[in-house]
């Protein structure tokens, strides 16, 4: 179920020197656009894009239990187009994970969609042998990240248990995001430089 090997390789780790910092820090934000492969100065649609990119590949190389299955991925509800951010499969917990990233606060509304997303996967997606599917909600902004769990209303108690023990930890996801949004935030002098551009 997994797509092509192509679409699932696993981009190199940010390697780090001995003072736990990585390359060419006193330069960093030169070397933001090929960590997320983002245009500089670049648009809020295309941080979420390259953030989005990160999470796939920080999920594979959790381990070999999630197989990715794409990225926009289209869905219909209420008679009305949408796509998923990321999609995966889940082999340990025999389910589709579908991930959503906003590039804002968080809102209640934004489970309500996820909710409608995974009643959509179920219904047209999901395998008979395979179980209930699983939502993650990650909103970034430059001063929070809030992760969130969805879970499909068909779920069992029991099946909401073992979820809970096999996605990974709700504190090493918000980590991650914090760490891919500040290495695509460009400095506070630069982001001033880039603002004045604008104005000019």
């Amino acid at each position: 179920m997994a797509g092509e090997p192509d679409d699932a390789k696993v981009s190199s780790p940010v390697r780090r020197g001995a003072d736990g910092k990585g390359p060419g820090d006193r330069n960093l934000a030169s070397r933001l656009p090929n960590f997320l492969e983002l245009p500089h100065p670049h648009a809020e649609a295309d941080l979420q894009r390259g953030l989005v990119e990160r999470l796939k590949d920080f999920l594979l190389e959790l381990g070999r239990d999630f197989c990715f299955v794409g990225s926009q991925y289209p869905l219909q509800v209420g008679g009305k187009d949408f796509a998923l951010d990321l999609l995966f499969f889940h082999r340990g917990m025999a389910a589709l994970v579908a991930i959503e990233l906003k590039i804002s606060e968080f809102e209640p509304g934004h489970l309500g969609q996820l909710e409608f997303y995974l009643e959509a996967l179920d219904r047209d997606v999901r395998k008979p042998h395979e179980r209930p599917s699983v939502g993650v909600l990650l909103c970034a902004t430059k001063n929070a990240e809030v992760i969130e769990y969805v879970l499909s209303r068909s779920a069992s108690p029991a099946v909401v248990a073992e979820y809970h023990t096999q996605l990974p930890d709700k504190a090493l996801l918000q980590a991650k995001l914090h760490e891919f949004y500040q290495l695509a935030s460009p400095p506070a002098g630069e982001a001033s430089q880039l603002e004045t551009k604008k104005t000019e």
